[in-house]
């Protein structure tokens, strides 16, 4: 997969040389450029890519020609690629859609800005994305975002199957971990964790995440009881006190 990524700060992204998405950088699994949205300004001389918006009001907004002409620039390297704008007005991030995302044969990703971009900008973009409500300085850090998100689902990137069992992949969260000594401060590590049954373990694992996602997220759990699985569990007369 190639990512281009269109941003009036191009240093930002130094952690994108770092971890799982340099492995990948490194395999040729995935290729990231990032692009300086002041080489495609009009304004030579001061590479300026924002102006006053019309109607008045603080700050400033990103102009449409430079995003315009960089993206057309991009187009040239990466002409498949799916054409992200991250904004506020966005369509909030999740699992499913870095899963539907990972499986794109390319990203355009326009980092916003300021007070805004030009509207007309999304006439170029194929999706508007958000991750959260609150309000950054800029567009970069969810652009990270998605990029680490997408990056880690694209097949080789990690061991076989490592992705399956992560939060959300299943609309559950994910089960308590431990790991050695098997007790600290007189905490221990539950039996089941150190029987060598993997079936046991298994069951477990699945019932703690069901009962997390259920006390943490219950906006979630409904979510999962409307899965297969959820269904299933459901059928069963499966209680809350079983999956303790």
């Amino acid at each position: 997969m190639r990512i281009d990524i269109l941003t009036v700060f191009p240093g930002v992204f130094s952690p994108l040389d770092e971890s799982i998405v340099r492995r990948a950088r490194e395999k040729k699994i995935v290729d990231i450029q990032v692009w300086d949205l002041r080489d495609f300004s009009e304004d030579r001389r001061h590479r300026k890519v924002d102006d006053a918006a019309y109607g008045g009001g603080r700050g400033m907004v990103l102009a449409c020609g430079p995003i315009f002409a960089g993206v057309e620039e991009i187009r040239k390297y990466n002409p498949h690629g799916t054409v992200i704008l991250t904004s506020p007005q966005g369509a909030v991030f999740s699992q499913e859609l870095a899963v539907s995302l990972s499986r794109k044969e390319g990203l355009i990703l326009i980092c916003g800005r300021y007070e805004g971009v030009d509207e007309r900008v999304t006439s170029i973009c194929d999706l508007e994305v958000s991750i959260g409500d609150y309000v950054l300085t800029g567009g970069e850090l969810p652009a990270m975002v998605i990029v680490d998100a997408v990056v880690r689902l694209i097949p080789g990137v990690l061991p076989e199957g490592a992705s399956c069992d992560d939060s959300f992949m299943d609309a559950l969260l994910d089960w308590p971990c431990y790991t050695r000594p098997a007790e600290f401060r007189g905490m221990k590590v539950p039996e089941v964790l150190i029987s060598g049954d993997h079936a046991k373990v298994k069951e477990w694992r699945r019932r703690q995440a069901v009962e997390r996602t259920r006390l943490r997220r219950p906006d979630l759990y409904e979510k999962y009881l409307k899965t297969a699985a959820g269904k299933r569990r459901a059928r069963k007369g499966a209680s809350y006190e079983q999956a303790t």
